[in-house]
C-alpha cells in the first residue's frame, strides 16, 4: 500500500534570477515571475486534491526593489 503525505506543499522559491517550484524537496522550471509559477503549481495541486491530499502553497512576499510579482 502507498503512503500519500497528509498535505502536499508547493512553494514558489528563488532560483538564481528567476522563480522555480519546490515540491517534495526537489526543485523544478523557471518562471520569470512568481504568477507564472503559482499559475503551475494549479496542474499539481488539484491532482493532489482529486487524490484526496491536503493542500498548501507558499508564495513569498515582495522584497524591497521587486515588482508586484516577483520580476527584478
Amino acid at each position: 500500500m502507498i503512503t500519500m503525505p497528509e498535505t502536499a506543499v508547493y512553494r514558489v522559491v528563488r532560483s538564481n534570477d528567476e522563480w522555480a517550484i519546490e515540491h517534495e524537496n526537489k526543485v523544478e522550471g523557471t518562471y520569470a515571475i512568481k504568477e507564472a509559477a503559482f499559475e503551475a503549481i494549479i496542474g499539481a495541486a488539484s491532482n493532489s486534491i482529486k487524490d484526496g491530499v491536503g493542500v498548501s502553497i507558499e508564495i513569498p512576499p515582495r522584497r524591497a526593489g521587486q515588482s508586484s510579482l516577483g520580476a527584478a
